[in-house]
């Protein structure tokens, strides 16, 4: 959580606790009915339209950014599954996107609103040409990769869990392509055990890879996030460090 950001329970963040009870409607699925009341009795909902965030997601970049120091004045930033927008919204501001110090490239399956300082486009990452698309909006390299993506949930847990982790690992494959030396990668995940291979393949490349789980992470909710950081570069990256140490 951002320095001065209250967490939601905290005197004074949610005003009076949030008590609304949801009749099951006709046509209305109880499935429906209990996301709806979880939705109009989250705290960090109702704080997402106090501080016009676009979901209840920002906080949890927020607090990882609080805790890690992700992003800078003046980095370039992947955002993966931007939709609705949050994400983007924390990072351009962060790195001063919309003064031009920084820039956000976001992509997405489904449409967003414009914001300040935010390059956005409306395609398929996982499509054959997707990847190459968005290293063309890029044009260059970036200073980290988030990705927020998720499946649409089959209700199977373990099923859910391995198509979450492949859009892990598809991202962070990515990441590697495009990172310059130093930089961070930052993916949702769900527990589930194979998301320590992810951990292992990552480390591969990364000095520190880890998982977190924010507090606005539902504490009910197998969801986690990997954060590794201190990318190592590639064998293209070394050879200009090392024709440079030996001019010196």
């Amino acid at each position: 959580m951002a320095a001065g950001t209250k967490k939601p329970g905290a005197k004074g963040f949610s005003g009076r606790p949030l008590k609304v009870r949801v009749k099951t409607a006709r046509k209305r699925a109880p499935a429906s009915t209990l996301w709806l009341e979880r939705q109009l009795n989250d705290p960090y909902v109702a704080q997402a339209k106090r501080d016009q965030y676009r979901s209840r997601a920002a906080y949890k970049l927020l607090e990882i950014d609080a805790r890690y120091r992700l992003l800078k004045a003046g980095q370039t930033i992947v955002d993966l599954g931007a939709a609705p927008g949050s994400w983007s919204q924390i990072a351009a501001g962060r790195v001063g996107a919309a003064q031009g110090r920084g820039r956000i490239i976001a992509v997405d399956l489904r449409p967003i609103d414009p914001i300040a300082g935010v390059h956005f486009a409306c395609l398929d990452f996982l499509a054959e040409d997707g990847p190459e698309r968005l290293k063309t909006m890029l044009d260059g390299r970036a200073d980290g990769v988030l990705s927020d993506m998720a499946a649409n949930a089959t209700g199977h847990r373990k099923t859910d869990h391995l198509r979450i982790v492949a859009l892990a690992e598809f991202a962070g494959t990515f990441a590697r392509q495009v990172l310059k030396p130093g930089g961070f990668f930052l993916a949702k995940v769900l527990q589930g055990g194979t998301e320590h291979a992810l951990l292992t393949d990552l480390k591969r490349d990364f000095a520190s890879v880890r998982h977190v789980k924010p507090a606005a992470s539902r504490t009910e909710s197998a969801e986690l996030y990997v954060l590794a950081t201190g990318y190592r570069g590639t064998a293209a990256d070394a050879k200009p460090r090392a024709a440079e140490a030996a001019d010196e």
